[in-house]
């Protein structure tokens, strides 16, 4: 499936998955786990960018804790007029950009955000726009967070070749549903070599929660 092909699939998403799906579970155990990750090290006027936020449901847990200063990115245009409906003082004092994480993070500047987080998010982004793991290392100031399925990359080992050298990444796939592709990463792997630094983690059912800050 091309990179393309992924962005519609997600930007026209209904039923499962979707923005009225999030809106009617809300906030769960990963919007708490994220929460008291920021809030033992920002402020709460921090500027924070959630990746994908859907209708907001982590973004409102965060509002109700005492954050002032939130952001999102979101492909689907119907996730807005969920957020509010569900969320309306979020969707009247937050900023969301409609649109893909491709389009939109190259327009912020570097170190835009006090934190910037993922939820099962970044596992959806096709192969070729891993380009955009150097713009999140960019605009991040403090804290990047993923909770993202991890699957069988999620080893702390490094594969090696006969002299000694890091083989480049593999990223394996599955199609959930037969539908859209989840890529299993090395997220620790992934921006420790873009200079991040991980300061914890946490497996979840069936993800990892990683906190980095840059070294």
């Amino acid at each position: 499936m091309d990179p393309n092909s992924v962005r519609q699939q997600w930007a026209k998403r209904s039923g499962e998955y979707s923005p009225d799906y999030y809106a009617y579970y809300g906030p769960n155990e990963t919007s708490e786990l994220i929460r008291a990750r920021l809030d033992a090290a920002v402020a709460p006027d921090a500027s924070i960018l959630e990746l994908g936020c859907s209708s907001g449901r982590h973004l409102a847990h965060l509002r109700e804790a005492g954050y002032e200063n939130l952001h999102g990115i979101e492909i689907n245009d119907e996730a807005l007029s969920v957020m509010e409906d569900t969320y309306p003082t979020l969707a009247e004092e937050g900023t969301f950009h409609i649109d893909s994480i491709e389009n939109t993070v190259p327009e912020f500047d570097d170190g835009r955000f006090d934190v910037v987080f993922s939820v099962e998010t970044l596992q959806h982004l096709h192969p070729d726009d891993e380009w955009v793991f150097d713009e999140l290392s960019r605009i991040t100031d403090d804290r990047l967070i993923t909770v993202e399925n991890e699957g069988g990359n999620g080893e702390e080992d490094e594969a090696e070749d006969e002299n000694g050298d890091e083989e480049p990444d593999e990223t394996d796939v599955n199609y959930v549903r037969d539908e859209f592709p989840l890529y299993y990463r090395n997220w620790n792997r992934i921006f420790t070599k873009r200079g991040f630094v991980e300061i914890d983690s946490e497996p979840l059912d069936r993800d990892t929660l990683r906190v980095f800050r840059p070294n």
